[in-house]
């Protein structure tokens, strides 16, 4: 498929997207949304694929915010509407996703961009990196379901004064806080991550997606996250890689996962 917003490279099992609007400081469009929806389903459907990294075009900007001008002539519903899709075909579909998806934040990651990491399994920021929530100076809030994922990543007193000041903050801060993993220069942005991502590779295929799983329960209202361990530690016992894993241990060998 052929993108206009995103750039799409696959090395050995990594599918690398960088969103690349670069004069726009790679602000989500609408357009943008969609191929990330259609980029992402491909790479979870495609077997040959074990994760994602996602990035931004350049050296300023992950992801600087959604792009303004399309909210100008919105209503309430289309408000509305515009949020719930975006979570549930973008942010919600990378956070469930079956495969790990690491974000590597190149710059300004604000408003949608750093919805868009929080949404990633895993965070990874170069150490220029700035990240903020700053809607309510455009008289809103965030809506690709920031208010509940910074709340989670580091607290309800700290995600108060982050989203209603609108303040940025820079990379080592947001490390302290647990926002991000890890911080390297931007030289060693990519590298982090692509060594983070092949250690996670090395593993189990299936596990690796029971464990997205359950940690994702344990978040979600209605959900019993204690069950969905239990569950989801049973149904590994009915997989090839649980065989491969216990065998390879007792024998003291390297496993050989194939996802089955």
């Amino acid at each position: 498929m052929n993108y206009e917003n995103l750039l799409i490279e696959t090395k050995e099992r990594i599918c690398y997207i960088t969103i690349n609007r670069e004069s726009k400081l790679n602000a989500l469009n609408e357009s943008t949304l969609e191929e990330l929806y259609n980029a992402l389903s491909d790479c979870f459907y495609d077997r040959s694929i074990g994760g994602v990294i996602i990035t931004g075009a350049g050296q300023k900007a992950f992801v600087a915010g959604a792009d303004i001008s399309e909210f100008a002539e919105l209503n309430v519903e289309q408000g509305m509407e515009l949020a719930r899709h975006g979570q549930k075909y973008v942010f919600n579909l990378i956070e469930n996703g079956p495969k790990p998806v690491v974000a590597a934040i190149n710059g300004f990651a604000l408003g949608g961009g750093l919805e868009l990491a929080m949404a990633c399994h895993i965070r990874v920021a170069s150490d220029n990196a700035r990240v903020g929530q700053p809607e309510v100076t455009l008289g809103l809030i965030p809506g690709y379901g920031g208010t509940q994922r910074l709340t989670q990543l580091i607290g309800k007193g700290k995600a108060m004064e982050l989203i209603l000041t609108a303040d940025m903050i820079n990379a080592a801060e947001a490390l302290q806080l647990g926002l991000v993993n890890h911080v390297v220069t931007p030289e060693q942005l990519l590298p982090k991550a692509e060594e983070i991502l092949n250690k996670i590779l090395a593993k189990a295929p299936l596990a690796v997606a029971a464990g997205i799983k359950a940690i994702n329960a344990s978040l979600t209202d209605g959900i019993n996250g204690y069950e969905t361990e239990i569950s989801e530690f049973g149904k590994c016992f009915g997989t090839d890689d649980l065989k491969e894993g216990v065998d390879a241990f007792l024998n003291k060998r390297k496993p050989l996962f194939k996802g089955r």
